[in-house]
């Protein structure tokens, strides 16, 4: 009985190991795409709540508040914290978040800190390119 021909050889065995190591790099790249954009919801929905909240305070004083510390809402102005994957800061036309660098604020962090900004009167989200 022969038994050549039966086995895999070596080269494809590494044509195998290139293919599936192509696929697993570009599926890890599609990956932590996805969970940054997940991400970026939150600091989407926590500049929503900014701009609710200066337009109470709009309505109620005349004009928007100087500070996102004179408004009722929850957002941590650095990323000392591990509670939020951004920080937020505003004045009285726009709000911002600043995407936490590695090693600060909820990990894991971002090796490119970018921004994600909300005008209060128009509603509009801008900031760095392709996060927004």
């Amino acid at each position: 009985m022969d038994i050549r021909g039966k086995g895999v050889t070596l080269l494809e065995l590494i044509i195998v190991i290139i293919v599936t190591s192509i696929l697993a790099a570009v599926g890890f790249a599609i990956y932590t795409k996805f969970l940054e954009k997940s991400r970026i919801s939150e600091a989407k929905m926590i500049l929503g709540q900014i701009r609710s909240a200066q337009e109470a305070y709009k309505q109620e004083y005349g004009d928007y508040a100087d500070n996102i510390t004179n408004v009722s809402v929850e957002a941590p102005g650095n990323c000392t914290g591990t509670t939020h994957y951004f920080s937020y800061a505003g004045g009285d036309t726009s709000a911002t978040a600043t995407r936490c660098g590695t090693g600060t604020g909820k990990t894991p962090g971002s090796a490119a800190q970018y921004k994600i900004t909300l005008n209060y009167t128009s509603g509009v989200f801008g900031g760095s390119a392709g996060y927004y």
